[in-house]
């Protein structure tokens, strides 16, 4: 993952993306005006949903040329 950034914010998700080869959750999500969505088989796809309309801290990154969460904490 490059140029990693961090944000802080509320999170909102936007919508469900379609699942992984393996079955996990991706969702696609906005925070502090940035537009970015959860990696494929990462385990945020389970946490994130516990973190919508809260405010949070994220690392973003460019994985693959899209904006990708890194990390997330809660505050």
């Amino acid at each position: 993952m490059k140029s990693i950034t961090r944000h802080s914010g509320i999170l909102e998700i936007i919508e469900r993306l379609p699942q992984s080869t393996n079955g996990n959750p991706r969702y696609l999500f906005t925070i502090d005006g940035y537009t970015a969505a959860t990696m494929v088989d990462s385990h945020y796809g389970y946490e994130l949903p516990n973190h919508d309309g809260k405010r949070v801290t994220v690392t973003l990154g460019s994985h693959y040329g899209r904006l990708t969460l890194n990390s997330i904490e809660s505050h």
